[in-house]
């Protein structure tokens, strides 16, 4: 599964969710013909962190290859480097977001 996947399923069941709670809200159905419930934001956020470290691990555990001399591909290092990198972006523009939204929710007054 790619960095770029891994992000849009997240934005995916974010506003999955968001739709079912405002319809909840409105009162009507959320229920789906197929009874197969998406997973909630929370596990999604928790799987995707979880993919997250699993490429920091990847990475340090490369570089420590090269490092040593075990490993003497530059090409899987950098890239390995760049999936890592990019999943880390990724990750604190998602946590950026959503501070950004609690702030504007924290400002709302009622």
């Amino acid at each position: 599964m790619s960095i770029q996947s891994v992000g849009l399923k997240a934005y995916t069941n974010a506003l999955s969710n968001f739709t079912k709670a405002e319809k909840a809200i409105t009162g009507e159905s959320s229920r789906k013909t197929s009874g197969i419930a998406p997973s909630p934001f929370a596990d999604t956020l928790k799987d995707s962190l979880a993919k997250v470290n699993e490429l920091q691990q990847e990475k340090k555990a490369m570089i420590t290859s090269f490092a040593s001399g075990e490993q003497q591909n530059v090409h899987e290092l950098m890239i390995s480097l760049q999936k890592a990198g990019l999943a880390m972006n990724m990750t604190t523009a998602v946590r950026n977001k959503a501070l950004e939204a609690y702030k504007e929710l924290a400002r709302l007054q009622f």
